[in-house]
C-alpha cells in the first residue's frame, strides 16, 4: 500500500533526528522505485512537519534514455509538489576504479555541489536491504575485513554532507508493493535502468545470477547478510576504540602525520595491524590491500630486526609513508 506504514516509520526515525522547518532536506531520485518511494514517503513528512524538501537527479550521460529519466523525474516532482534540481554528472572511466565506481563517485560530487548550490546538509539515499545483502556479499568475494563487512551505514559523512539511508532494514519487496500502489493512484511508473539487470556490471551479476540460487536455497538471506552487516558494525566500532586508544600511546605528532616506531612495535601483532589501518584512515590515505599491508608491516617489522631504520620509504597509493630516525610518517606523494 502506499503510504506504507513500515517504510514511514522507518523513514520518521531519521526524520526525526534532522527534520525541523528550518531544515532543507533532499532526496537523491534516479526515477527507479526505490528512490522515487523515498521521495514520496519523505514528501508526506515533510507536509507533516512542514520541513521544505526538494529532490536531486544526477544526469550521468551514459545512456540515451537518461534525458528521459531526468524529465520522469520533474514529473514526479510536480505529483508530489516538490522541486526537483537537476545535475550533469561528469565519469571519468579512465581512472582504472571500473565504470560502476567511476560512476559512483561522479554521483556523490554531483550531489555535493547541488547540496552547496541549494544549502542543503542532509541527503537521503533509498539503498534497502536487499542492496545491504549484495554489498555484504561483494566485499566478502573481495576479501575485505570487518569494517568492509559492516557494508553501508545508516549515516555518513561526505564532502561536508550527512547522507542517510532510513532503509538499509526494509526489504526491496515492500519498496516495489508501495510503487505499484502510488502508480495506481497517480499513474507514474519508475523507470528501469537497463543495467540493474545487465550481468556484465558487478553488482548486476550479483542480483541476476546469484540472488536466485541463494532465494531458492537459502530464503530470506538478505535479512540474515543485513543482520551480518549490523554486527560487523559493532566489532568495528570496538576495534575502533581500540585502534584510538593505542594510536594514543605511540606519541603521536600534533599533526597526526607521524608515530613512534619503538612504541609501535611494542604493540601485539594484531594490533600493530590495527592502528597502522587506523592510522591511514585517518590521514586520508586509501586502504591497503592485505599483500600491500603484509608488505608495509613486514618491512616496520624488519626495522626493528636490522637494529636501524634505513630511511624506508614505501609508495602507496597517493601517499609515501616513511621512516627515518625512528618516527613512522605520511605525506602526499609528489607529482614529480
Amino acid at each position: 500500500m502506499f503510504p506504507s506504514p513500515d517504510l514511514t516509520a522507518a523513514l520518521r526515525k531519521v526524520w526525526q533526528g534532522v527534520a525541523n522547518p528550518a531544515v532543507r532536506l533532499a532526496v537523491a531520485t534516479s526515477g527507479g522505485a526505490d528512490s522515487a518511494m523515498l521521495a514520496a514517503h519523505a514528501a508526506a513528512l515533510a507536509r507533516e512537519s512542514g520541513t521544505e524538501i526538494i529532490l536531486f537527479h544526477v544526469h550521468h550521460g551514459l545512456q540515451t534514455a537518461a534525458d528521459g529519466w531526468a524529465d520522469h523525474v520533474q514529473a514526479l516532482g510536480r505529483i508530489l509538489g516538490v522541486p526537483v534540481a537537476t545535475a550533469h554528472a561528469q565519469v571519468d572511466a579512465t581512472t582504472g576504479l571500473g565504470i560502476e565506481a567511476a560512476a559512483r563517485d561522479a554521483r556523490y560530487a554531483s550531489l555535493a555541489e547541488l547540496a552547496h548550490q541549494h544549502d542543503v546538509q542532509h541527503i537521503l539515499l533509498a539503498h534497502h536491504q536487499n542492496d545491504q545483502a549484495e554489498t555484504v556479499l561483494l566485499r566478502l568475494l573481495r576479501g575485505t575485513g570487518p569494517d568492509g563487512m559492516a557494508a553501508m551505514a545508516p549515516a555518513m559523512q561526505r564532502d561536508g554532507i550527512t547522507y542517510h539511508r532510513p532503509w538499509l532494514n526494509q526489504s526491496r519487496a515492500s519498496i516495489l508493493q508501495s510503487a505499484l500502489a502510488f502508480a495506481e493512484q497517480h499513474d507514474w511508473h519508475a523507470v528501469q535502468d537497463p543495467t540493474n539487470a545487465d550481468p556484465r556490471y558487478t553488482r548486476a551479476a550479483v542480483r541476476e545470477l546469484l540472488s536466485p540460487v541463494l532465494d531458492a536455497r537459502w530464503p530470506g538471506w538478505q535479512a540474515r547478510l543485513a543482520s551480518h552487516a549490523r554486527h560487523a558494525a559493532e566489532t568495528t566500532a570496538i576495534l575502533e576504540e581500540v585502534a584510538q586508544n593505542d594510536l594514543a600511546t605511540l606519541d603521536l605528532s600534533p599533526d597526526g602525520k607521524s608515530f613512534s616506531l619503538a612504541q609501535w612495535r611494542s604493540l601485539p601483532p594484531a594490533r600493530q595491524s590495527l592502528v597502522l589501518r587506523h592510522w591511514l584512515r585517518l590521514n586520508g590515505a586509501r586502504m591497503p590491500t592485505e599483500a600491500r599491508m603484509a608488505d608495509l608491516l613486514r618491512q616496520l617489522r624488519q626495522l626493528h630486526s636490522l637494529g636501524h631504520d634505513r630511511q624506508m620509504q614505501v609508495a602507496h597509493a597517493q601517499h609515501v609513508i616513511h621512516c627515518h630516525r625512528g618516527r613512522v610518517r605520511i605525506e602526499p606523494r609528489s607529482e614529480a
